[in-house]
């Protein structure tokens, strides 16, 4: 990735936020490509989070121009070096950098979560609560752990106002309240697997 300097304390809103829980990213990208190295007898790479975080933003709405996105990361505080996904170090070499492509210009944060004090549940829905509040962002993306937590997300999500809200998924989950996407389709672009290897 093409990198710029900034630090996740000068942080300020943009109209378009993705937020995803890592850990949950990280578990799901090895239990994927566990799956499609069988099928397709091959090995995959680890997950590119630049050109993930790029396919998430065309599935959310986004389309190519001078776009201002901010990619928040949460993890667990005592992990916060991915296994599955590059960069793979939170603290050093993801929080406060940044790319840009034809999307625009994403800013990438990390928040590691105090789990004495909050859950990763309570954390993601408090974190989805802050940004439907925020006069600033517009469209939002969530990926989050919904099998694990989605009825926290399903209740601070019944009133969007007027933001676009998608939460990715791994099958349509009823009560969101807004549209829903397919999570896989970004991890199998992002992982360099075609349509047609897995038809």
């Amino acid at each position: 990735m093409d990198r710029s300097n900034s630090t996740s304390s000068e942080v300020q809103w943009a109209k378009n936020v993705i937020l995803a829980d890592a850990d949950y990213l990280d578990a799901l990208v090895f239990d994927v490509s566990v799956q499609l190295e069988r099928m397709l007898e091959r090995p995959l790479p680890k997950l590119d989070l630049a050109r993930w975080a790029d396919y998430v933003a065309l599935d959310g709405g986004l389309r190519p121009g001078d776009n201002q996105v901010q990619l928040l990361l949460i993890h667990s505080k005592k992990k916060n070096i991915l296994k599955n996904v590059l960069p793979a170090n939170l603290t050093a070499e993801v929080d406060g950098q940044a790319f840009r492509d034809n999307l625009g210009e994403f800013s990438l944060s990390a928040f590691p979560v105090e789990e004495t004090m909050v859950t990763p549940g309570q954390f993601f829905a408090q974190s989805v609560e802050a940004l439907l509040a925020s006069g600033r962002v517009e469209r939002l993306m969530l990926v989050g752990d919904v099998a694990a937590y989605g009825d926290e997300l399903a209740a601070v999500l019944k009133d969007t106002g007027q933001k676009q809200v998608t939460v990715f998924t791994l099958q349509t989950v009823s009560g969101m309240h807004c549209p829903q996407e397919m999570l896989t389709y970004s991890l199998l672009a992002a992982l360099g697997v075609s349509g047609d290897e897995v038809k």
